[in-house]
């Protein structure tokens, strides 16, 4: 009898433990759902930033990688605005034009 009571307490915990898990999947499951309802997503890039800075950072030979990660960087956070040409043009991108670094130099190339 004893070693039967002892196979049931062990059934017993081993079922709790899988009620458990399965709970605190659907938790998990449950909370992901929801951040992604609420836009926690990052939203995708609809502004074709890529494009843009390809031609502006075209002919950059100095660091070529830095010019397309910061004219990247401010693209986005402009909405998309990036002046045209290789260099100049900052007049048609407010935004772009006065980012600034922590130095206070310009940003965006």
């Amino acid at each position: 009898m004893e070693m039967t009571m002892k196979k049931a307490l062990y059934a017993s915990l081993l079922l709790l433990a899988l009620l458990l898990a399965i709970s605190c999947q659907e938790a998990t499951s449950a909370a992901t759902n929801d951040n992604e309802m609420d836009g926690a997503s990052p939203a995708p890039n609809t502004f074709d930033c890529g494009k843009k800075c390809s031609t502006r950072c075209k002919n950059v030979k100095a660091r070529p990688e830095e010019c397309s990660k910061y004219c990247n960087l401010c693209c986005n956070k402009c909405d998309g605005c990036v002046p045209s040409g290789q260099y100049g043009n900052k007049d048609e991108c407010p935004c772009y034009r006065d980012m600034k670094s922590k130095a206070g130099k310009p940003k965006c190339p």
